[in-house]
């Protein structure tokens, strides 16, 4: 049949089961909006109050389900908005799909009104760029665009349409989706061979959980490892849920605010299996001290990850689900049991604490898992709120932790939060905010009233930029530069104002109460948690230590 390429966008959309789109209109993409009016029965589109906010709500939707995100800009500014949306998914492999629209052909490369070269921009921070300047082509790059986002490792993927493709007209016959294969094809029966080999002779194996295992879909391959292994695991912040965080071998996470027994235990570990994992520097700290006493073993779906940025031993590259699921046919049954319990001993001598007698970041995560029962979707923003969330939030299932791990991009939370509301409805979805973070894109509460989208946002108002505080405080003899936020600036009225529920909370005993009243009003709601401007993430590795030489705040009073 015969149709126009906003049509076609629409038809394609369809195509890969796409049924939210986020997004923001302007002139250049005028027609595809009138396209997506037309069919609004089939697709709905959640009008964000910023274009960024949009890229992160296409994010959050990718991580709450494993789908593509899939997120709309105007050309210009209204793509630029996208941009830090688009590398917050590439550094942290989510399919996204990122449709913007252009000037027309003729006008490119003229400094036309609202021209600017997208897909240049957006080369380094996805998995491919796309401009299409003919009609013939846009279905094919749309359909290509999707199988790019998913395919391997998966990221963002962005496509530049020009506005005189949008209404050209050609014909279009509707395609099958192809499944998205697992990538399999590296996987090799020498490497599963080796693999098994320094898996059984290890007598004191750790194993550490990255973001692979997540969106793998390792979760189950995964306990039977553990299990078969008899052996401690760790994670990264972007590996919490793949490994139930209540199971009695799970130690914490890894790295720079990670646990002592986890630092420790992989610091003394003869084998360190890797799963999904891919090395940050604050998970490794020193990265020429880290896991010296091991060997290491590493499975991941990228081959450029491979002795990146630490040597490894043996490797098997290849999908995580894959992999496990190989060497759990191949690998007897261990054992390990005074090592585990060594670990375990670790853990009960250097928990995690916090100062109970007043209201901290740490007792409201705590009091939010006991009241939920781990039952929710916690989604963060970035900097000490983050880092209380993963320690003191039990994660018991694969995504149900949305953050921004490798980019750290502030802001990222509410707009993410919305994303993963529209896309798992009937599950109780938290931004954990600090202040700061708040502040940069408050707006999108605003999207929240308006499209009825009922996600509670937890501000930990310490009226400080917190982390970058404590690291002056730490390291910076205690030259506050910049970080005081102390322009009284009230985020209950605020909320109020943009027509969401507000509470405050100033002290412990009244936490409990207002958790529950959020949840109960099933709206969007704001609680202004106001917390000390000193408080601090501990453990904490110094930049540079290596990770066993994390230190707490009595470590600090003893010294």
């Amino acid at each position: 049949m015969q149709l126009n390429g906003s049509e076609i966008i629409i038809e394609c959309l369809k195509e890969q089961g796409v049924d939210t789109v986020f997004g923001y209109p302007g002139g250049a993409i005028l027609n595809v909006y009138d396209a997506l009016y037309k069919h609004s029965d089939e697709i709905k589109h959640i009008l964000t109050s910023h274009e960024q906010g949009a890229s992160h709500a296409a994010d959050g939707y990718a991580r709450a389900t494993g789908k593509v995100g899939v997120c709309m800009a105007t050309s210009g500014p209204g793509a630029t908005n996208l941009v830090t949306g688009i590398a917050t998914a590439y550094m942290d492999s989510v399919p996204v799909v990122a449709i913007t629209a252009n000037v027309t052909v003729p006008l490119l490369g003229k400094d036309s009104f609202q021209e600017i070269d997208i897909a240049g921009i957006a080369m380094p921070i996805t998995k491919y760029s796309f401009i299409v300047k003919n009609i013939e082509e846009l279905a094919p790059t749309l359909r290509r665009a999707f199988q790019i986002a998913q395919t391997g490792r998966p990221g963002p993927v962005l496509v530049d349409v020009t506005k005189d493709v949008t209404a050209a007209v050609t014909e279009y016959t509707r395609a099958e989706v192809k499944p998205v294969e697992r990538s399999v094809s590296k996987i090799t029966d020498q490497d599963i061979d080796m693999a098994v080999e320094l898996l059984s002779a290890a007598k004191k194996p750790m194993i550490f959980v990255g973001g692979g295992a997540v969106i793998s879909g390792a979760s189950e391959e995964l306990k039977k490892f553990v299990d078969l292994m008899d052996a401690p695991v760790t994670d990264t912040l972007m590996g919490k849920g793949a490994f139930d965080g209540e199971d009695s071998r799970y130690v914490g996470m890894l790295g720079m605010h990670g646990t002592k027994a986890a630092n420790y235990s992989v610091t003394e570990c003869d084998l360190l299996v890797a799963i999904g994992a891919r090395f940050s520097d604050r998970v490794t700290g020193n990265a020429k001290k880290f896991a010296y006493n091991a060997k290491i073993l590493h499975f991941d779906v990228d081959a450029a990850e491979i002795n990146k940025n630490i040597t490894v031993d043996a490797s098997v590259i290849g999908d995580a689900k894959e992999i496990l699921a190989r060497i759990n046919k191949k690998l007897s049954q261990q054992e390990h049991k005074e090592w585990v319990a060594k670990v375990q001993s670790l853990c009960a001598q250097k928990p995690l604490s916090y100062h109970k007698d007043v209201l901290t970041g740490p007792y409201i995560m705590e009091k939010l898992y006991e009241i939920t029962g781990g039952d929710a979707i916690i989604v963060t923003e970035v900097g000490q709120h983050q880092m209380w969330a993963a320690q003191f939030y039990k994660y018991k299932n694969p995504r149900t932790l949305i953050t921004s791990g490798g980019l750290g991009t502030m802001g990222y939370g509410l707009g993410a939060a919305l994303g993963a509301k529209a896309a798992k409805p009937d599950s109780l979805v938290f931004n954990i905010a600090g202040d700061g973070c708040f502040r940069m894109n408050m707006n999108e509460l605003a999207t929240a009233v308006r499209c009825q989208i009922p996600v509670i946002e937890v501000v930990f108002n310490n009226s400080v930029l917190g982390m970058v505080r404590q690291w002056q405080t730490l390291f910076y003899g205690k030259r506050y530069s910049n970080t005081v936020l102390n322009d009284g600036v009230d985020f209950v009225k605020l909320a109020q104002a943009m027509g969401a529920e507000a509470f405050r909370i100033t002290q412990c005993s009244e936490v409990e109460e207002v958790l529950k009243k959020a949840i109960a009003l099933n709206k969007p709601v704001l609680i202004d948690c106001v917390i000390g401007s000193d408080d601090k993430v501990w453990p904490m590795v110094p930049p540079g230590a290596a990770i066993e030489e994390v230190f707490s705040e009595e470590d600090i009073k003893e010294a």
